[in-house]
């Protein structure tokens, strides 16, 4: 049966992943309460939104595990994948635009899967500094944050492969890397032989943030397919930002990632918004939170604001003759829209993560995240 989603451009729903058990230590689980404190409904609400916060799944803190080193922390990466897909559901179904703070990276394939109950097909635009191509047998360090494009397309623990029944839950020509620079050997290895799009960081800084943005966006969806942005703040370079837990150096800057997510956000065909590895702990004056904060109200202005030529027209009079439609700029704002998409569900298994091969020898940590 088909379901009708009656998009509201005006509307988003807040849904809080406070979650540091797929990552390598405790801090970014406190990013919603930090955001939050630091005036995110608000800002939003004087752009012009309408902010209905959901409030948060339940904590999940990182923990050593050394019982489970090839994917650490596993029961409760999935229980926090489990709460929080139901959320997302209900926030688009309602037409608005959820926007997930967290926390762990590995909660966008609950974004993605809530997205894909009313959607046949749903892209992923992934801004970060890291592939995420790990799985694990290839993890030199069991963080699940490490695997997360492998999951989604297929690849590592049973459960998490099969946490959208009918695997992949993006196919790889429908993601698009943006901003990586850094990969061990073995996610170099997969992705030359990946259709997986990408447009890496030393790319991006020739080009500019928005022009390669807006050839990302065109080259991700082609403007008809829905997507998901993930955005990981760590995809900014570590000298401009420096509040999470592994920053780049070799990353983008500040203004090719603030030129990039506008470019993102302002299409119209985006379902959901990822916000991810902001850690309070390592921003004891909060500016780096604030920072965020400016960050995704700036890019969601984008979406409602008035069409070019309407916001430089002069008041028309009786004389003026009506433009030629070749006159007319397109406007960047969503008009609510109806999008008629087959329900489709899958069930999680229970199988226990994949018997792993030892190891790969840890990637110098000057490149790479200890992923």
């Amino acid at each position: 049966m088909a379901v009708r989603i009656v998009r509201q451009p005006k509307k988003i729903v807040l849904l809080g992943a406070p979650s540091s058990a797929a990552a390598l230590r405790a801090g970014h689980e406190r990013a919603p309460a930090a955001l939050r404190a630091a005036g995110l409904a608000a800002r939003l609400e004087r752009a012009g939104f309408e902010v209905v916060d959901a409030g948060d799944i339940a904590a999940r803190i990182y923990q050593q595990d050394d019982e489970h080193p090839r994917a650490r922390n596993f029961p409760a990466v999935l229980a926090a994948l489990h709460d929080l897909r139901p959320r997302v559901e209900l926030a688009i179904k309602s037409g608005a635009l959820p926007l997930i703070i967290g926390g762990d990276r590995i909660v966008v394939l609950a974004i993605l899967a809530g997205a894909r109950r009313y959607y046949r097909s749903v892209g992923l635009v992934y801004m970060d500094s890291d592939a995420d191509l790990n799985t694990p047998a290839t993890s030199p360090s069991g963080s699940v944050d490490g695997m997360v494009i492998s999951h989604i397309v297929g690849r590592g623990a049973a459960e998490m492969v099969r946490f959208w029944g009918e695997p992949p839950l993006v196919r790889e020509p429908d993601i698009l890397l943006f901003g990586v620079n850094r990969m061990s050997p073995s996610e170099e290895q997969f992705l030359a032989r990946s259709p997986m799009p990408r447009h890496l960081a030393a790319d991006i800084t020739k080009r500019g943030g928005a022009a390669a943005a807006e050839e990302a966006a065109q080259r991700a969806h082609a403007g008809q397919r829905e997507f998901v942005l993930h955005f990981d703040v760590d995809v900014i370079s570590g000298r401009e930002f420096a509040a999470t837990d592994y920053p780049a150096l070799d990353a983008i800057s500040l203004a090719d990632a603030r030129q990039a997510l506008g470019v993102f956000v302002k299409q119209p065909q985006l379902v959901g918004i990822n916000l991810s590895a902001y850690n309070p702990d390592l921003d004891p004056d909060g500016s780096y939170g604030k920072l965020v904060v400016d960050l995704i109200v700036e890019a969601l202005e984008q979406r409602i604001a008035p069409p070019p030529a309407e916001a430089a027209a002069e008041p028309a009079t009786a004389a003026a003759p009506p433009l030629a439609p070749e006159n007319i700029s397109a406007a960047p704002t969503v008009p609510a829209t109806e999008s008629s998409a087959a329900e489709s569900s899958g069930a999680p298994a229970a199988d226990a993560p994949e018997n792993a091969a030892p190891d790969s020898e840890p990637a110098n940590p000057e490149t790479t995240t200890p992923s």
